[in-house]
């Protein structure tokens, strides 16, 4: 199939390589032309592990081009994908700004018959407005096109996303004829040989389904997190209830590690938009508002250990931390809790030097040259004249250090692990204090 990705992001590039790695014609339009030219030389703009080598091979053979040429992008692909960034807006909600251009864009310019897909996280309705918008750029034109809108949204894991896209456990699609759902089988058919994984139902259902896997998940992770305080209150260990909850089939063990909160590009904003969508229906859901306070509260526990094993005062103090991205491997820092971190040691009069495995660039694009932030070239680099160790990421490669190595570095044998790392009896044989997130230190 002939295919037009409107979008260069995680979502569209990784849409796009997957999707000419089984064949299809795949063109990727973007209007930063910067970003164009370097995916056209095979330069990958984000860290994603698998996507270098599936660019590169599929642009090789043809089957993978970019453009910043509307026109062209429009008139290639019998199928349009719209996977451009939908931001929060001031008050929540999605900003769908780029979506209604990118759906003007193609009503503007298509020759043919089309079928523009929502590959974004789109509120409930997008398809609608993306409809009227492109037959309204029709009407001025006075076409009689005929074209169709579904819906088709992502579950894709940064860290992960190549291979949940070719090896996918559901694939949702949303539309409202039957032309439409056999087109998107046909499409989706090379990566469900095994087995059926696609699910068709309506649009809005469709639309409201990724809203609702996320603000599930964060709801997991935020109750795991609650719990954890509760269980560092009254002596209890929160990896044991972890083991003991997620036992239970109707539960499961799937997002119930308890750390210093969540971030990235998808929890945040969707909880938030959700939100905000059920607001302008006339209601409330009480379970999300709790959600996000419950996580931005524990985006605070960290400083909270510092501040009392240190105290409040940090003037003179430097802290190594270990993992500056929201999750491990991706660059990805967007409200990533290392953010909240790095501002609250600064504000306290502290200096950090960080270490991160893909995400140093990222930092140094959001902190810029702040001299109170420096960088290491190795986790153990980091440590160096350090007054505490702080984990923040769960790189594996942050799993089995030398713990001895380590507390020669440090001024003291100290660490803040929020992400459970380790086991709390065993750095206690090593001679180090440790603070790890609801478990007896």
């Amino acid at each position: 199939m002939q295919i037009s990705v409107i979008g260069t992001g995680y979502v569209g590039l990784v849409t796009g390589a997957c999707l000419a790695e089984v064949g299809n014609d795949v063109l990727c339009m973007d209007l930063d032309a910067h970003k164009i030219n370097r995916l056209k030389q095979g330069d990958i703009p984000i860290y994603e592990p698998g996507l270098d080598d599936i660019v590169k091979r599929n642009i090789a053979a043809g089957r993978l081009r970019f453009t910043t040429d509307v026109v062209e992008s429009a008139s290639h692909g019998a199928i349009q994908f719209i996977a451009v960034g939908t931001p929060p807006d001031e008050d929540g909600s999605a900003d769908m700004q780029y979506v209604i251009a990118a759906a003007r864009a193609i009503g503007q310019s298509m020759q043919e018959y089309k079928v523009i897909v929502d590959k974004s996280t789109v509120p409930v309705g997008t398809a609608e407005k993306v409809r009227a918008a492109i037959q309204e750029e029709l009407s001025k034109r006075g076409s009689k096109l005929k074209f169709n809108v579904a819906s088709n949204p992502e579950f894709l894991k940064e860290g992960a996303a190549v291979d949940d896209f070719m090896r996918p456990d559901r694939i949702v699609v949303g539309v409202d004829d039957e032309r439409t759902a056999n087109l998107m089988r046909a499409l989706y058919a090379p990566f469900q040989r095994n087995h059926e994984r696609l699910i068709v139902m309506d649009i809005k259902s469709a639309e409201l389904t990724k809203y609702a896997a996320n603000a599930m998940l964060a709801t997991r992770i935020s109750f795991m997190n609650e719990l954890a305080m509760l269980a560092e209150k009254m002596g209890a260990d929160i990896e044991q209830v972890r083991h003991g909850i997620g036992s239970d089939p109707r539960i499961g063990y799937h997002f119930l590690y308890a750390g210093c909160g969540y971030g990235g590009s998808c929890f945040p904003k969707d909880v938030q938009a959700l939100q905000r969508t059920a607001n302008e229906c006339g209601r409330e859901l009480k379970i999300l508002g709790a959600v996000e306070a419950a996580n931005e509260s524990q985006k605070k526990v960290l400083i909270a250990k510092i501040a009392a094993r240190f105290g409040n005062d940090l003037t003179g103090r430097h802290f190594a931390l270990w993992g500056l991205a929201f999750k491990p491997n991706t660059d990805d820092m967007r409200d990533a809790p290392s953010r909240v971190l790095i501002k609250d040691l600064w504000e306290r009069g502290a200096t950090v030097t960080a270490y991160d495995p893909a995400a140093m660039h990222e930092a140094r694009r959001i902190f810029g040259n702040d001299p109170r932030l420096m960088v290491a070239d190795s986790s153990m680099a980091a440590l160096e004249d350090a007054d505490a160790l702080v984990i923040v990421t769960e790189w594996k490669a942050f799993r089995s250090p030398d713990f001895a190595a380590m507390k020669s570095k440090l001024k003291a044998p100290i660490i803040f692990d929020g992400r459970n790392l380790y086991e709390p009896r065993d750095l206690r044989a090593e001679g180090i204090e440790y603070f790890p997130i609801g478990r007896s230190a």
